[in-house]
């Protein structure tokens, strides 16, 4: 949804994704931004002073598990795009359940990430009626008949993996990334994890030279192929099979890193941290984050409880490590991608949340070594270039009217980044 007044942000500095370009003014009309100039526009149906503020293109979050009601939840805190790495986000999802919902994110989606039968994620879900439990608690939201809606895409869903071609031969997983891309799904996704950082060693995974086939098929049908990993071994795996881009960090530090990380660069394959899910994972919450003024008014009781719980299922880890993959990261030219894998409000999924996390994670790749300027980058321009998203990260003519206006700098400090005083989604104004 557009609106077809014109509205102009002026006098605030402006970072327009890639830099800091000073103090500007920029107009937009059907949510579309028509200039970014000096000049003070005239005729104008709304101006909003930015004075004393920043103003940064809309924030995108490039690895979580969603819904339409967390899709919402994003906005408040000014992230305009999320990039689904697994679920039913994709086109044909999207036209079904985003249709008339106004004050959410926009999203992409991988559909349903290529996974051994038993696989991850598989031991992160509660067992029992078939539906897991977070679903059915986003299920007392829904209309009767957005219910039957759901229950039948679930059936349906349920019916193709058991019916379908196992997934673990090369003729199966083809199939699967076919099945994916008619399905609408704007990326594809592969999980190498055999559950040792997850708490469940032995996890099945699928034989490297099938992944590869299935990275193969993706790369065929035009899509870019991402992994999951979080181990240096996964990692290596992941690089050799041809995977664009790594949907986390690897959370240790083998003395073969530097290697890694040179093949990683030489391939130009891109990074998404999550250091707020390693951070997690090793055992520390965001409770400090739920508690910041700016934040507990924004997150309802689930999430705070959420955000103060973590994983704690690798406590041997450190973020010492992680903190220098990243830097070395940086240093070797590897694009790095601003992510949370945020998902449901559940304990044993905590210390993260759809939105805030996103500045958190911000946070945590200064504490790394990045600048602020380039951790609000990897949260805008990098993450739209890498995923071929070419109308929005960036402040410039002729880009989505995606607009974050906060107090401060957080081009300098990068905390700012959540002292919020406006937020455009295609040029319509929500207030969180």
């Amino acid at each position: 949804m557009t609106n077809t007044k014109s509205k102009a942000i002026i006098n605030a500095n402006v970072f327009d994704g890639k830099n800091v370009i000073g103090k500007k003014n920029v107009v937009f009309i059907d949510g579309v931004i028509v200039s970014v100039s000096d000049e003070l526009p005239q005729n104008i149906d709304e101006v909003i002073d930015g004075t004393g503020c920043t103003l940064l293109p809309g924030l995108i979050d490039a690895h979580v598990h969603t819904s339409v009601e967390f899709l919402k939840d994003a906005l408040k805190f000014g992230i305009t795009t999320e990039l689904e790495m697994m679920g039913g986000f994709t086109k044909k999802g999207r036209d079904t359940q985003l249709k008339g919902i106004t004050g959410a994110a926009d999203v992409r989606s991988a559909g349903m990430g290529l996974t051994a039968p038993g696989g991850h994620p598989d031991e992160l879900i509660p067992k029992g009626n078939g539906i897991p439990e977070f679903v059915l608690k986003e299920m007392e939201k829904m209309s009767e008949e957005e219910k039957a809606i759901f229950i039948a895409a679930h059936q349906a869903q349920k019916e193709e993996e058991e019916l379908g071609p196992d997934v673990t031969s090369l003729e199966g997983a083809i199939d699967f990334v076919n099945r994916q891309v008619n399905n609408g799904a704007d990326y594809f996704k592969i999980m190498i994890e055999e559950g040792t950082v997850m708490n469940a060693p032995g996890l099945p995974v699928i034989e490297t030279h099938i992944l590869k086939a299935a990275v193969d098929e993706a790369h065929k049908l035009g899509k870019i192929a991402i992994a999951h990993v979080l181990t240096a071994e996964a990692a290596k795996t992941a690089v050799a099979i041809g995977v664009d881009g790594l949907a986390h960090l690897f959370i240790d530090r083998p003395d073969w890193t530097q290697d890694l990380i040179e093949s990683i660069a030489s391939k130009e394959i891109f990074v998404t941290p999550c250091l707020v899910l390693n951070s997690s994972i090793i055992g520390n919450s965001a409770c400090h984050v739920a508690h910041d003024e700016r934040v507990e008014n924004k997150l309802n009781e689930d999430w705070k409880m959420t955000m103060c719980s973590c994983f704690n299922t690798f406590p041997e880890g450190n973020m010492e490590d992680n903190f220098n993959n990243v830097k070395d990261l940086r240093y070797a030219g590897v694009d790095i991608l601003v992510g949370t894998d945020v998902s449901v409000p559940m304990p044993h999924l905590g210390g993260l949340a759809h939105g805030v996390s996103v500045h958190h994670e911000m946070q945590l790749l200064v504490e790394a070594g990045l600048t602020p300027i380039e951790a609000l980058r990897s949260a805008t321009s990098v993450t739209s270039k890498r995923f071929n998203l070419s109308d929005r990260g960036l402040i410039a003519e002729g880009m989505r009217a995606d607009l974050l206006l906060v107090k401060g700098d957080p081009t300098v400090n990068i905390s700012d980044s959540l002292s919020i005083m406006g937020i455009w989604k295609e040029g319509e104004s929500y207030h969180s």
